[in-house]
């Protein structure tokens, strides 16, 4: 990750007088919109702003709170006056963190058998995580019919397609390929580039691998064995 990443601004536009917040990676993109900001993404920059219609004492209540968050988990804050605290705030795991887990499950998974395993946590067809993701898609869609307006009917529409045309299709692509996985004929098959490496080389290998991720042996002075004797010509006929 570059310096630059954890250093922010976090101040009033002298032109606009909109609060915005520049720099930053995704995790601190995350803390801002965790906190109210909404992403702003030009051609030639991104940055994010406070919403519109808050009054003054509010935009400093948000404004200051991004600054503490910010600073608890070591990011560099030049912000204004009236948004500098003392204050930090105990952080904690988002709901995402668990999920990017399973990630991380796979990466150093060695069998298909675990593979499966961290893909059940999606696909899992009453509490995984893609069945939630539906549940979050249905709530949204109801409220916005709620509203009754043309755009938010439009946007309810839009979410019944992307639930019903695309996440359908994810789900049931990603339940196949756990099913394969998890299916008995090959749930211990070891992944041919992860397995643990016994230092042993097979019988139907002339020699090691190149790549092999062991430890070299120790040294010893003991002499190495001779070559094998090359076998006798056979006679002719």
């Amino acid at each position: 990750m570059a310096i630059a990443d954890r250093y922010l601004t976090l101040q009033r536009d002298v032109h606009s007088g909109e609060v915005l917040a520049r720099g930053g990676d995704p995790e601190a993109h995350s803390i801002l919109e965790r906190t109210g900001f909404i992403p702003v993404v030009r051609v030639h920059e991104h940055y994010h702003r406070l919403p519109t219609g808050l009054d003054e004492a509010e935009e400093e209540r948000l404004a200051t709170r991004a600054v503490a968050r910010l600073r608890t988990v070591r990011y560099h804050v030049a912000c204004d006056q009236a948004f500098e605290t003392e204050l930090r705030e105990a952080h904690y795991l988002p709901l995402g963190a668990s999920v990017a887990h399973q990630a991380e499950r796979i990466r150093q998974a060695t069998t298909t058998e675990e593979v499966a395993d961290a893909l059940t946590e999606l696909t899992a067809p009453h509490d995984g995580v893609l069945a939630a993701l539906d549940d979050v898609l249905a709530a949204t869609i109801e409220f916005h019919l709620s509203l009754g307006g043309p755009s938010d009917i439009a946007t309810a529409a839009r979410l019944r397609y992307l639930s019903e045309g695309r996440l359908d299709v994810i789900r049931a692509d990603l339940a196949a390929i756990r099913a394969d996985l998890a299916d008995l004929a090959d749930r211990h098959e070891p992944h041919p580039q992860r397995s643990v490496c016994s230092a042993e080389v097979g019988p139907h290998e002339r020699e090691a691998s190149a790549v092999c991720g062991c430890p070299p042996p120790p040294l010893t002075t003991t002499a190495s064995s001779p070559p094998p004797t090359a076998p006798a010509p056979a006679g002719r006929r």
